[in-house]
């Protein structure tokens, strides 16, 4: 067998592998609501050809350094922001390709039914990521329960909290954890997926909640270099369809919110 015949299978068992090993997906997601979402939409996915498989996470860095290392396709757990600072900060290479959906944060208490009842001093839970410490600040500045000092800044800590009319304690936990403290706190700030976790209704549970105005959006994230690829457009398409609206707007009720 000459060099050229040999060059050609060569190159098409090199096309075969590929087309093979781009129908196999593994996706990243926190539990709820995201897998839930990719659940739905598995059939759709295997449908048009893809083998999926879905890896939770219950935290917002692993899955990031999964992506990076190519461990995993699809990142499905964090929002624009928090990704576009994780970037800037580790060096990472992370593209949103699609905005799915927003998870309203929300201020959740075991101990009071309104949050005119907090009382001086009161303790306060919130996430300790950039991200959504900056949100949950933000958030309990909207409940007109603290000013903060940078009026315009991207993100901001419990360091620039200019004025803090009741002395709350404000502290920072892993996001995860912040259901958690709920028996030992006057209110806690938490995420969506998180209070959903914890059988919490952001509808109708928090005292108070984001609104659809929100501009944290839970995005489909991939690599850097694979937003072009066909099961990148293919993944986009399903999950972007009125199907998954519908769905999104039935199952969770206006806790969670279409983004698209």
């Amino acid at each position: 067998m000459n060099m050229k015949k040999i060059f050609k299978l060569v190159l098409l068992n090199l096309i075969l592998v590929s087309n093979l090993l781009s129908s196999k997906i593994i996706v990243g997601a926190s539990p709820v609501p995201h897998a839930e979402i990719i659940n739905f939409i598995k059939p759709d996915l295997q449908k048009a050809g893809y083998d999926v498989k879905i890896v939770e996470f219950n935290d917002y860095v692993i899955p990031n350094y999964a992506l990076e290392n190519d461990e995993i396709h699809f990142n499905f757990t964090i929002g624009l922001p928090y990704m576009k600072e994780f970037n800037r900060e580790k060096g990472t290479h992370m593209v949103a390709v699609a905005g799915v959906h927003i998870e309203p944060l929300g201020v959740y208490s075991k101990k009071i039914k309104s949050l005119n009842e907090l009382k001086n001093r009161a303790k306060v839970t919130i996430p300790n990521d950039v991200s959504t410490e900056t949100r949950a600040l933000r958030l309990l500045e909207k409940a007109g329960l603290l000013k903060l000092d940078k009026a315009d800044a991207e993100f901001v800590t419990v360091l620039d909290i200019l004025e803090n009319p009741k002395n709350l304690e404000i502290i920072t936990l892993e996001p995860a954890s912040v259901p958690r403290s709920l028996d030992d706190t006057d209110i806690a700030v938490i995420n969506a997926n998180f209070a959903l976790s914890a059988n919490l209704s952001p509808k109708n549970d928090s005292l108070f909640l984001e609104d659809k105005d929100s501009p944290y959006l839970n995005v489909l994230i991939v690599k850097e270099g694979n937003e072009n690829l066909q099961s990148t457009k293919d993944f986009v398409k399903i999950i972007t369809s009125d199907k998954v609206r519908e769905f999104i707007e039935s199952k969770y009720d206006g806790s969670i919110i279409p983004a698209f």
